[in-house]
């Protein structure tokens, strides 16, 4: 095993995503977009300061992630989008349960978790469930969502594993 190195940043290939009460991953997720979080700046001067402004944060947003991954005969990704469309003949759509707890979690290379990300209140906005299909491609089929969300924050790992290289 490796001797840790606070210093030594991780690769980006080795992760998983999970979805709530599932202790298997989401199978086949082979990209996961930036977790982003915005605060506008509210700017405003005091009545005696002429031309200094003074910042303050104001509303904080958090972008919307895509996750990407193979086809394959698991429909998670469908029946999460479906939850806020509706596919029967009277187009009722029951939007309970359609926001989830998601994790990222980021491994090592030697597959130990290293750092953990919860992204909060998350609902499907675009699934695209077919790729562009083309017989001169040599190339694996992607599905992906897009998910809205209400925040993320780092969660910690315990024990911290040694670092690989």
């Amino acid at each position: 095993m490796a001797e840790t190195n606070p210093i030594l940043p991780f690769k980006n290939f080795r992760f998983v995503v999970y979805f709530p009460g599932s202790p298997n991953p989401v199978a086949a997720v082979s990209k996961v977009s930036t977790l982003k979080r915005t605060t506008e700046v509210v700017s405003h001067r005091d009545g005696g300061d002429v031309s200094t402004p003074r910042h303050a944060p104001g509303a904080t947003k958090f972008e919307p992630i895509t996750l990407e991954r193979g086809v394959t005969l698991d429909i998670a990704f469908e029946t999460w989008a479906n939850l806020v469309f509706s596919t029967d003949s009277n187009g009722t759509v029951s939007l309970a349960d359609y926001k989830r707890d998601i994790t990222i979690e980021v491994r090592n290379v030697a597959g130990d978790p290293v750092v953990k990300y919860l992204v909060t209140r998350a609902w499907v906005s675009e699934f695209v469930a077919l790729p562009d299909l083309d017989a001169n491609a040599n190339a694996v089929m992607l599905e992906h969502v897009v998910i809205q969300n209400e925040g993320w924050h780092r969660e910690d790992v315990s024990p911290a594993p040694a670092q690989d290289l």
